[in-house]
């Protein structure tokens, strides 16, 4: 169960949006938790130190890690010149060892976002028109093969009818629409579990896997999701506010995991 705000007072919508992205992990067990993002790590970290202890998680170099180091913090430091690893190494995983773990399902990562559609066809690659772009973002980078392999989330930290749109102008991540029409073999693994955004959090559970509001964070309405969305959201039966985190969990978050405060440089108060 979440804290409540007498539980738990000055809790910052960036902690909010942790907590979201932790739950966004519950229930996976012994997979690769791979977020990619200031708050993916450390609401997928939390998930490991709280509900799902067999989650594995890299220390975003080469090594499956079993401690819990803060973003931004390198795992090796210098002793007498030499430089040894401040972490407890559970495995080696160098780059292509990823693809055998991605090829396998093992994984749910959690990507960005700079254009989502209503059926969660991901843009990461351009802005504008294909041939001659307005904006040059990352590219396509793994986004075909994470979606169709093993199960996905995405974090938006800035929501509005920008990011989540009619139409996204270039497809990287597959949509529930794609995969569909790809054929049963591309839909087989293809799940795209939830959406995080700095103002709720979102799933595909309708009966055509159209973009549904499964909660709303504290302080944020309804109305104002869909004011800063560029389709028509469907709406879950029992719409709730996001939980806040626990007390422990707002102990984890501050203390152990996120000392720096790095929470905020992504998703302000």
């Amino acid at each position: 169960m979440g804290g409540s705000a007498e539980a738990v007072p000055g809790v910052t919508r960036a902690e909010v949006c942790v907590v979201a992205v932790a739950e966004c992990f519950r229930g996976d067990g012994e997979r690769l938790c791979n977020p990619i993002g200031t708050i993916p790590m450390i609401g997928g970290r939390l998930a490991r130190e709280t509900f799902e202890p067999s989650l594995v998680m890299t220390d975003g170099f080469a090594m499956f890690t079993a401690s819990c180091l803060p973003p931004g913090v390198n795992p090796y430091r210098n002793v007498d010149g030499r430089l040894e690893l401040d972490e407890v190494v559970e495995s080696w995983n160098p780059y292509p060892q990823m693809f055998t773990v991605l090829w396998n399902g093992k994984r749910h990562v959690m990507m960005g976002a700079s254009q989502i559609d209503r059926y969660g066809n991901q843009n990461i690659a351009c802005i504008g028109d294909w041939h001659r772009p307005r904006a040059q973002l990352l590219g396509f980078r793994g986004a075909p093969g994470n979606t169709i392999n093993h199960t996905t989330s995405y974090w938006v930290p800035n929501h509005t009818p920008k990011s989540f749109v009619e139409k996204v102008d270039v497809v990287s991540g597959v949509g529930y629409d794609r995969a569909a029409a790809l054929g049963p073999r591309a839909a087989r693994f293809h799940e795209i579990r939830r959406v995080v955004s700095n103002l709720g959090v979102f799933d595909f559970e309708t009966p055509d896997h159209r973009m549904r509001v499964r909660s709303v964070h504290p302080g944020v309405s309804l109305e104002e999701v869909q004011e800063a969305t560029g389709f028509e959201l469907a709406v879950a039966d029992d719409l709730d506010e996001t939980r806040l985190p626990t007390t422990e969990e707002l102990r984890l978050i501050r203390e152990v995991i996120d000392p720096a405060g790095l929470r905020t440089t992504e998703v302000k108060n």
